[in-house]
């Protein structure tokens, strides 16, 4: 087994999941209000805010132990660290705020992750500390305590992106699956007026569900698996949020403008596929933008 394949034991192990889900809630009352949360989820930048954050304090962090090697650097090597430890509380509130919305194995994972970092930062608190009182032997020791504790931490963040799909879009994934034809839709009357309708797309192997909201003689079309988790768009709403008609998730309540597929409420930040339309004699035609294909 690979050493990234043991952490996927660990997300399938229900041990602390006692202790995680009080934690969890936790984060959500304290993360408030909601204008606060998207802020932090990165639903304004339409990309998850966190890994954005993070390059300060692992970029400061990095940089400030090769400096630490050379003596007469050192000065800027503790300026580096203390950059890095007030750098790392936003970047930790925008991870707390996407952890609190993921799925269980990615908050087993998460949770890890958390207290590595945690761990971490305190290390380069009391390395500061010990600088300070003219220690600096024992602050080398502590930062590079650190820096070995938060590289181990990121490996496992990285485990949350790239195979946990954390932060990834769904819906693009669901958007690769379809052909590029134009698909069938049904008789424009046949939609039920300001609300989901579940309606499939041929791929490659396996249909694909689609989302189609009609408002008059207007029809927007939306991969059917939600950005943030694949909840199922088409058992959703069409809610007003911020003034702007939106599609809602049903899982957890993310809010996509009608009108081009951006967040307006998160916990999602990455926008959801829209497809164009076409009317022909009378039917609803589909199909991705050139871009998606």
């Amino acid at each position: 087994m690979s050493l990234m394949g043991i952490l996927d034991r660990v997300a399938d192990t229900a041990t602390f999941d006692k202790a995680i889900e009080p934690a969890r809630r936790a984060v959500q009352a304290a993360l408030k209000p909601q204008t606060f949360k998207d802020l932090l989820h990165g639903t304004w930048l339409g990309h998850p805010l966190h890994p954005v954050l993070v390059q300060l304090p692992v970029g400061t962090w990095t940089s400030a132990g090769l400096l630490d090697a050379i003596p007469p650097l050192r000065p800027a090597a503790t300026a580096l660290i203390g950059t890095g430890v007030v750098a790392a509380v936003p970047a930790a509130l925008s991870g707390a705020a996407d952890w609190s919305e993921q799925g269980i194995g990615v908050r087993r994972l998460g949770a890890i992750h958390a207290m590595g970092n945690t761990v971490a930062l305190g290390l380069y608190v009391g390395s500061l500390v010990a600088r300070a009182k003219g220690r600096g032997g024992l602050g080398r020791v502590l930062s590079y305590g650190g820096l070995g504790l938060a590289t181990g931490a990121a490996a496992i963040g990285g485990h949350m992106s790239y195979a946990q799909s954390s932060g990834a879009s769904h819906a693009a994934t669901a958007a690769r699956a379809l052909s590029s034809d134009w698909i069938d839709c049904g008789p424009l009357d046949d939609l039920p007026e300001g609300r989901p309708a579940l309606r499939k797309g041929q791929g490659a192997s396996v249909d694909v569900p689609l989302v189609v909201v009609r408002r008059g003689t207007r029809v927007d079309a939306f991969v059917g698996a939600c950005s943030h988790l694949s909840g199922p768009l088409y058992e959703g709403t069409v809610q007003q949020v911020r003034g702007t008609d939106c599609l809602v998730c049903p899982w957890h309540g993310s809010a996509f403008d009608l009108d081009d597929g951006q967040p307006r409420r998160g916990p999602a930040a990455n926008p959801q596929d829209k497809l164009e339309i076409r009317m022909q004699a009378g039917r609803v035609m589909a199909r991705l933008p050139g871009r998606d294909r």
